[in-house]
């Protein structure tokens, strides 16, 4: 009964929200200023695979296909490629250090969750390409609503969730809430994570860690959701604002806030640490998460900005080889 009343409230709230943005999005039809790419082509690989080497100089696909999104309507796969990425954190670490510029210089700009850009261009930049959303953040989302808007015709959404809530029976009720927002903004670009490719990454989580993600009670971030998809998005992907995995460990580390935009809001890396340490309830692995990401940076053309950092040489990838590479067109 608990699980109806809260999709049945979902529902409601999602109507509600988009009928009151219908007015604005018509009259804002002709912006186009959030960014300058459109989905064309892909860079991916579509599932973990052990014998992956490091991979040579990626040529761009006129049409390579992401396989695992599929457009919330149509069901169709997601085709999008980008020379160049940044991916844009969260993180507290880039309030105040100017970054913007140096972002949108990019071919693509990669966001996550609600995480704005509107009051905060010099840090983080204007352009969004590519927005990953995690299942929990929707009603978040759907209250920024004039980010969503400047951001609706050209900036690509891809939401995860687990099976309960993207599941196309009527009883998926993120997913019921999504194909409703497509119905009432068919402008927007929409996508979910498959199931199948759900899977994928949590079997990628267990090749490169040895932990099971089920079994730990814990659940991957929506950072690493992105980073994996940028992996198959982008030739190169400049990250701003991630911390390297041993940051937290540090006593000397400053402290900052989570997120940018919450200035009074819990500390980043109380948060990492409290995460990696629970043994208790869902959490996530944030930091174990970052030690996976260095490991693929040794092989691929991942770069880390605001901290600057560079994986450890001396450090061995223990499963670098799993790293997402790309696929064939």
């Amino acid at each position: 009964m608990k699980i109806r009343v809260y999709q049945g409230v979902s529902g409601i709230i999602v109507v509600t929200m988009v009928t009151s943005i219908m007015l604005v999005y018509n009259s804002s039809s002709g912006d186009t200023s959030s960014s300058s790419v459109t989905p064309t082509s892909s860079h991916l690989v579509d599932a973990p695979a052990s014998s992956v080497k490091k991979p040579e100089a990626p040529q761009r696909q006129s049409k390579a296909t992401l396989e695992g999104y599929a457009g919330v309507m149509d069901h169709k796969p997601l085709r999008m490629h980008c020379g160049t990425c940044a991916l844009v954190t969260s993180s507290g670490q880039l309030s105040g250090r100017r970054r913007g510029e140096e972002i949108d210089r990019r071919d693509c700009v990669i966001r996550m969750n609600d995480a704005p850009s509107v009051g905060f261009q010099q840090d983080v930049g204007r352009r969004t390409s590519l927005r990953v959303v995690a299942h929990s953040s929707l009603q978040r989302v759907m209250r920024s609503r004039q980010e969503l808007l400047n951001a609706s015709q050209d900036t690509v959404f891809v939401f995860w969730g687990p099976s309960s809530c993207m599941r196309r029976d009527g009883k998926g009720h993120v997913y019921n809430s999504l194909r409703l927002l497509q119905q009432l903004l068919p402008r927007l670009q929409i996508y979910i994570i498959s199931w199948m490719k759900m899977a994928k990454f949590d079997e990628l989580f267990k090749e490169e860690t040895g932990i099971d993600r089920k079994r730990s009670n814990s659940w991957l971030s929506t950072g690493w959701f992105t980073m994996a998809i940028a992996v198959e998005l982008c030739d190169s992907i400049d990250v701003f604002g991630m911390v390297p995995p041993d940051f937290c460990r540090s006593s000397s580390h400053p402290s900052l806030p989570y997120h940018y935009y919450e200035p009074l809001g819990p500390d980043e890396c109380s948060m990492y640490l409290s995460h990696e340490r629970s043994r208790r309830g869902s959490h996530h692995r944030f930091i174990t998460e970052k030690t996976v990401f260095a490991n693929w940076a040794r092989t691929l053309e991942i770069h880390f900005h605001q901290p600057d950092w560079k994986p450890a040489a001396a450090a061995a990838a223990t499963n670098a080889s799993n790293a997402p590479a790309p696929a064939e067109s």
